[in-house]
């Protein structure tokens, strides 16, 4: 994934390390509750953004299973909507996280189709949140859209995401 679909243009990303957009089927699940399913939608050595439907607040600890990846142990440090921020108690080598990106080498049709509908949606939600939580969703639905086109794009050119014609 290029820098540039990761990252919106005004502003800067206040990560420790670059986040590549993923849509990986995952659980998570609180101390004393039952698995509930989740999407991941981006991911960077420190953290993700996941989809749920879940009434989770923020400041919890959850344990997040990823198929392939051994469970991990994270922070919900935000929550907005059905989208919350997770952070890994434990960051990902940087070998664990490459692995993961192979194996997301290009997203298909119904993907690229999901990332326009979150866009969309988040998109709506923005619009009648204020303050820091629509400045999230904004974010959220900007970098969605963008990457949605560059998959796109990559999908129509029939390559693999890195090579060059």
């Amino acid at each position: 994934m290029s820098e540039s679909a990761i990252q919106t243009v005004d502003q800067p990303d206040r990560r420790r390390s670059n986040r590549a957009a993923l849509r990986l089927s995952a659980t998570m699940r609180e101390a004393g509750r039952g698995r509930i399913g989740v999407r991941v939608i981006d991911m960077s050595t420190h953290g993700c953004r996941v989809e749920t439907t879940s009434a989770i607040s923020a400041e919890t600890w959850i344990w997040l299973s990823i198929a392939g990846l051994e469970t991990q142990y994270c922070r919900v440090v935000w929550r907005h909507q059905e989208f919350a921020g997770l952070e890994f108690a434990t960051p990902l080598a940087d070998a664990v996280f490459d692995r993961l990106l192979q194996d997301q080498n290009q997203l298909s049709e119904n993907t690229i189709s999901e990332l326009r509908d979150i866009a969309n949606r988040t998109h709506r939600l923005a619009a009648k949140e204020d303050g820091a939580d629509k400045e999230s969703l904004v974010e959220l639905s900007k970098k969605c859209a963008v990457e949605a086109v560059v998959e796109g794009l990559r999908l129509g050119d029939g390559k693999a995401p890195g090579t060059v014609k």
